[in-house]
């Protein structure tokens, strides 16, 4: 791994994220402040459709096109580079454009029989067009990511947002005014125009990158493979697995509000709920993981090259960096919204709801961000059928729990549900990685200093917070939150935290060295 290399994408892809989060944020506040909860709630019903179909369009086409083409820039050609993504956009085009037909013909039925509610028809039509341009852009980052660069893939991203954010604000009332249909309508034709515009984006970006390759980069003249057999064999279980994944978590996203009516009373309060904890909470809750998302997306192209290589070493020691870091981040992340909660949510919506779905969630943090990460190592290490396995595995679960428990014990229901869900396949993930990394699971370091750390620093934010008094609410959570991050850096710093941190940076400088190590 190129350290320097690396830390610039990984900072690159943080603040284009934490940018994107802190825009989307304020326009989910406004948003919600236009349509209410039950449009939030009828919204992300459609979003789960519009997410099924995205996982068709792309199926799994970025994971596959990253360890392709990094593997080929350490072997092989400019021109055999230039082929795979070649391959591999005719291939995303072609099922891009038949989950849009798909989607079209068929939005009624999907509007009255999953959804359950007819005015999702028109926006799931308007969501198809937008099918095609997703795939396409898919394979071109899986180019940019591959090369060790994403700049353009963030900005691309940025672009996309104000995209958005600029046709939601120019039509969003005449919108309105017609009723919540044509509301939601009006958000997904800004999302449909903004993936046009994204595509278009990255495909300039790679027309003026494509000229940087060399003519020569590794030593065989091209691939001793089928590209596209090899892009179906790696991306296959990826989607396949996300196929049946994203199905089953569509199934559960659409059998919630159901199951809440019976406890509440009536679908308008379930989706009031459901929007308030889907569309509201939760994207508070992964506000601050972008850097761990960063990494995971990074690590696939590196992992995949330090396989080829048989740097065993060295993968076991980025999984060591990578686990340290993620849960050193998470635990402070799951303190905060664990103690201030409540503030949070009130200072962001207004609302004690979602604060309450906050509190509740703020132990399994940790949890929801080692997923997300260690699910990104699972992918460079090729073991994309285990992740498959595992999230079938939990939603078939959730479903199962949720039609059980839901109606009859409502919201607390559906909380126990999602905090089981969130310790099993966490869980199951991070025993994998440990396996097929021969990494030792470091208790101390990955939990118990974070854990003490996180104590100390609310018990500091808390005593502080009492004469905050004469301070607004959002000024007093800002800084309670400020300074329960303050002395939590300090107390990992004076517990050798950060200087275990510095060691496995230096640990895999050496270790990038041995390369001559049979492959796992």
């Amino acid at each position: 791994m190129q350290k320097g290399r690396f830390i610039k994408n990984a900072a690159i892809m943080t603040l284009t994220a934490l940018m994107l989060r802190t825009i989307g944020m304020f326009f989910r506040v406004w948003l919600s402040g236009q349509i209410g909860s039950q449009g939030m709630g009828l919204y992300q019903l459609i979003f789960s459709v519009y997410m099924l179909a995205a996982t068709f369009a792309t199926s799994g086409i970025t994971t596959a096109v990253t360890r392709l083409i990094a593997e080929e820039l350490e072997l092989g050609t400019a021109a055999s580079v230039k082929r795979i993504l070649k391959r591999s956009i005719t291939l995303a085009l072609i099922i891009g454009v038949a989950s849009a037909v798909l989607v079209y013909v068929f939005s009624d039925v999907i509007a009255a029989h999953w959804i359950k509610d007819i005015r999702a028809a028109r926006s799931l039509r308007i969501l198809s067009l937008s099918l095609p341009f997703m795939g396409i852009s898919s394979c071109i980052k899986g180019y940019f990511y591959a090369n060790r660069r994403a700049t353009t893939p963030s900005a691309a991203q940025v672009f996309e947002q104000l995209i958005r954010i600029a046709v939601v604000f120019l039509i969003i009332d005449s919108c309105a005014q017609k009723g919540l249909e044509y509301a939601c309508a009006a958000v997904l034709i800004a999302d449909t125009i903004a993936e046009a515009a994204s595509c278009l984006f990255v495909y300039a970006g790679y027309v003026r990158d494509k000229r940087k390759l060399s003519s020569k980069i590794g030593a065989r003249a091209a691939p001793p493979y089928s590209v596209v057999r090899r892009l179906v064999a790696i991306s296959a279980p990826i989607a396949g697995g996300r196929y049946l994944t994203t199905l089953l978590r569509t199934v559960e996203s659409l059998l919630v509000p159901g199951c809440l009516a019976v406890s509440l009373g009536t679908r308008n309060e379930a989706l009031s709920v459901y929007g308030a904890f889907r569309g509201m909470a939760m994207p508070v809750m992964f506000f601050l993981s972008a850097f761990l998302t960063a990494i995971s997306t990074l690590l696939v192209p590196e992992l995949s090259s330090a396989l080829s290589t048989g740097n065993k070493l060295g993968i076991s020691s980025s999984v060591k960096r990578t686990i340290h870091i993620t849960m050193s981040v998470s635990m402070l992340v799951g303190g905060a919204f664990f103690a201030f909660g409540e503030d949070i949510g009130k200072a962001v919506y207004g609302t004690n709801e979602v604060g309450y779905f906050i509190v509740a969630l703020a132990p399994l943090i940790p949890l929801m961000y080692m997923e997300s990460v260690v699910t990104g190592v699972l992918n460079g290490l090729d073991q994309q059928t285990h992740i498959f396995a595992y999230n079938v595995v939990d939603s078939v679960l959730r479903i199962i729990l949720i039609y059980v428990f839901v109606p009859r014990y409502g919201v607390s229901g559906f909380i126990g549900v999602t905090v089981f869900s969130n310790l099993l396949t966490p869980l199951l993930c991070l025993n994998r990685v440990l396996k097929v990394s021969n990494t030792k699971l470091s208790f101390v370091d990955w939990v118990l200093r974070p854990l003490l750390c996180t104590a100390a620093a609310i018990t500091v934010a808390i005593a502080a917070s009492r004469y905050m008094t004469g301070l607004s609410l959002i000024a007093k959570t800002v800084s309670e939150i400020t300074i329960c991050a303050a002395i939590y850096v300090l107390m990992l710093y004076a517990t050798g935290g950060m200087t275990q941190t510095r060691d496995l940076v230096v640990d895999f400088r050496k270790n990038k060295l041995k390369n001559k190590f049979s492959v796992i």
